[in-house]
């Protein structure tokens, strides 16, 4: 009789493994998050060489054998520190989300919604990296070399040493990988690429978990830049355990909406740079085209003269990117009033109708209340507190904010408005669109370096000073 093959349950969150199943996680404190998935056989998935830092040795990814070496650790002075080289993906804002261009032996997942533009982002990377000289593998595992093809032939010509591979089994294409010695890969996607050893189906917390390890240790190795394509939830959250997100390198959301025509793609984590920098993208006919003024962008539109309409300015990392703020005030028909918000924090703008009501004495608990970020894009900034409060009093006085005034600033519980950060770059993002007034808090006024000329600078100390601007 065959002898059962042993299993394990782990967290598919924070990859806690158990012998048996259990309700919460010891880990991460979550609920009914355990899966089932074959136990990993000794030996399996390969051990690190000893080029990867003193390993024992054994199967690489391609399928050598490797002498055991004794593993010995290093002093600081003893490891190489040559200079940080990137390469540039002749996308500027993909470089700056990348904290400057691309790292050599790195690891990068994008994720993002189906259809969003994730395989046209990075068919047009290997494009470019092509166009320059780069050696590039495109391999897909959910794709036809035929549909392929007809993709790229939407995106224009294609030049270079750039090559296309239709194959999930992972054990080949660390082969075809270590044989070609590319110098960046894309994985399209990492839910389709399987281990034959694995013991379990493709997709599985089991298979994904493996196939990013194997990934990993090609890319340290071989001093390659990978691509993963990741699939997310229902939640927005991506799809696999927890500690897929902790093993790469580099974690890019691609966000939007199907219906607007603007794509952002933000970093979530980068071991090479910073994770509050944004890319604004345009998707077109013939792919993605690159937002170089995303304020200008997002203020398309705006309608002049409009009660409950106000400009703010939010910080993306190092870009300001100024955006409207739309509010609508009405009776209400019924006994509780509606608060809806779209593109914010909805607790937060409760919480200042809350302080609008006992600081400033406008009473809006018979009223229906809807803020919406223009736009489409989602900002939870504490800076944008003072333009909500000018939108909601815009709207409920039925009196229209200066269409050329641009306000920012925290707004606390005492109705004071309080400091944000890089206001001289906000101040001077304005005055560069043409807005002739910049409200902020005073403490921001008074630490301005060199104050713009061409821009009137008002300072408010709490949001009664700030609604006495309404209708100048």
């Amino acid at each position: 009789m065959a002898k059962a093959k042993a299993t394990i349950f782990f967290c598919k969150e924070c990859g806690y493994e158990s012998a048996k199943w259990m309700g919460q996680c010891p880990g991460c404190h979550e609920w009914n998050t355990f899966v089932e998935a074959p136990s990993q056989k000794a030996g399996a998935s390969g051990s690190r060489s000893g080029s990867a830092g003193g390993g024992l040795g054994g199967r690489t990814a391609a399928g050598r054998f490797l002498a055991v070496t004794e593993a010995r650790p290093k002093k600081l002075s003893e490891i190489e520190a040559a200079g940080e080289v990137r390469t540039s993906t002749g996308m500027e804002e993909l470089d700056r989300v990348l904290g400057g261009g691309l790292v050599s032996g790195s690891l990068v997942l994008v994720g993002g919604d189906p259809g969003i533009g994730k395989s046209t982002l990075l068919l047009q990377v290997c494009r470019n990296l092509a166009g320059e000289g780069h050696r590039v593998l495109y391999i897909s595992g959910e794709e036809s070399l035929r549909q392929i093809r007809l993709r790229a032939d939407r995106l224009g010509e294609f030049l270079g040493e750039l090559s296309f591979l239709c194959e999930t089994n992972l054990d080949l294409i660390s082969e075809v990988i270590v044989r070609e010695k590319p110098e960046a890969v894309v994985i399209d996607s990492i839910q389709t690429m399987y281990r034959e050893d694995a013991g379990s189906a493709p997709g599985s917390v089991g298979q994904v978990r493996e196939s990013t390890q194997t990934l990993l240790r090609l890319a340290k190795e071989n001093n390659i830049t990978i691509f993963l394509v990741g699939h997310v939830t229902k939640e927005g959250t991506m799809a696999g355990p927890r500690m897929l997100e902790h093993m790469v390198d580099t974690v890019l959301y691609f966000e939007g909406e199907r219906n607007v025509p603007y794509r952002i793609l933000r970093g979530v984590k980068n071991r090479f740079g910073s994770t509050n920098e944004i890319g604004v993208f345009e998707m077109c006919g013939n792919g993605l085209s690159e937002v170089a003024n995303p304020s200008e962008y997002m203020l398309s539109g705006k309608p002049e003269g409009a009660c409950g309409s106000v400009t703010a300015c939010s910080m993306e990392g190092t870009r300001p990117v100024l955006l409207e703020i739309q509010a609508l005030v009405c009776r209400t028909n019924f006994g509780m009033p509606r608060r809806t918000a779209a593109g914010t924090d909805y607790n937060r703008v409760n919480l200042l109708v809350a302080v609008m009501e006992k600081r400033a004495g406008i009473h809006l608990s018979d009223c229906d209340v809807y803020v919406n970020i223009a736009g489409g894009i989602r900002v939870n900034e504490p800076s944008l507190d003072l333009g909500i409060v000018m939108a909601l009093a815009s709207s409920h006085r039925d009196v229209p904010v200066d269409d050329k005034m641009m306000v920012f600033g925290e707004v606390g519980l005492s109705g004071e408005v309080r400091a944000v950060s890089m206001a001289e770059k906000r101040v001077q993002e304005a005055a560069k669109l043409g807005f002739t007034t910049c409200v902020l808090p005073c403490v921001c006024l008074s630490r301005l370096s060199i104050p713009p000329r061409d821009i009137k600078l008002i300072g408010v100390r709490n949001v009664r000073e700030a609604m006495e601007l309404i209708g100048r």
